[in-house]
């Protein structure tokens, strides 16, 4: 199966599907936390940052609501991701939209600078959304995390209810994210990984290099089911062949910079 294809991400929700999980947006799950509710049988979150392409956005977006499956994506306010008509029909597809912050980062560190932005921006995204629920960047290439913000400022007087990286309950989700183009992208990732918890997922065998094996492991009957939150980049998949190539010439490449900027952390 060739992997980072729409064909293929078409598969993986048929698989969750026919595993028996329920689709939930992040404001769901946020929500039922909130109001002390249980949620019944098996979840997945899915999960998008819109990092760049966001055409490809409009199209996961399609297969899912095809599907009957709802999720939550989060935009940056860099163009390549901030395209108002391509959030306004994601939006009417009865998807979440969420704020993909990096304030810290384009505020240069200073603190004030980055909430009066950060500020801007949710009002901006809720023109499209009301907006319950953000995510940081994780700008592998700056010197800030976006999640410092909170040292001094508290999201929730935003009426925001949910960060993942701060309000999952990861000892009951398990977080795949296909970051650094794989599923097993945590070895390359700065920030997009949750380090309390993946020695514990990898000595459970919850490891996975390929959505081929993601989707084996669904398949499996005798495999224990775990909720998940399932992180994608949209701009990586894709059926277009040139396109294809390109991000996986690109990504390759990056992950060689990833690793020396990890390993020099």
């Amino acid at each position: 199966m060739k992997d980072f294809t729409l064909h293929t991400y078409r598969h993986l929700l048929s698989a969750l599907h026919a595993a028996g999980y329920k689709s939930l947006t992040f404001e769901d799950y946020c929500k039922a936390v909130q109001k002390g509710v249980r949620i019944a049988g098996q979840f997945v979150i899915l999960r998008h940052d819109v990092d760049l392409k966001a055409a490809n956005s409009l199209k996961t977006a399609q297969i899912e609501a095809e599907l009957g499956m709802h999720a939550s994506y989060f935009f940056r306010v860099v163009p390549q991701s901030n395209q108002p008509e391509i959030i306004r029909q994601i939006a009417r597809m009865g998807h979440e939209i969420g704020y993909h912050y990096e304030d810290m980062s384009i505020a240069n560190g200073d603190v004030e600078k980055a909430i009066k932005h950060f500020e801007q921006q949710l009002a901006y995204f809720r023109t499209f959304y009301p907006v319950q629920t953000i995510c940081m960047h994780g700008a592998p290439t700056s010197r800030y995390d976006g999640r410092d913000l909170w040292k001094k400022y508290n999201y929730r007087d935003y009426g925001i209810i949910g960060e993942p990286y701060f309000d999952v309950d990861f000892s009951q989700v398990v977080y795949l994210t296909d970051t650094g183009r794989c599923w097993d992208g945590y070895k390359v990732s700065l920030r997009d990984k949750i380090e309390k918890w993946q020695d514990e997922w990898i000595r459970q065998g919850l490891v996975f290099h390929t959505t081929e094996q993601l989707i084996s492991w669904l398949q499996d009957d005798s495999q224990p089911k775990r909720n998940l939150m399932i992180t994608t980049h949209p701009q990586r998949w894709t059926d277009n062949n040139g396109e294809w190539l390109k991000e996986l010439t690109m990504q390759k490449a990056k992950n060689i910079v990833k690793r020396v900027l990890v390993a020099t952390k």
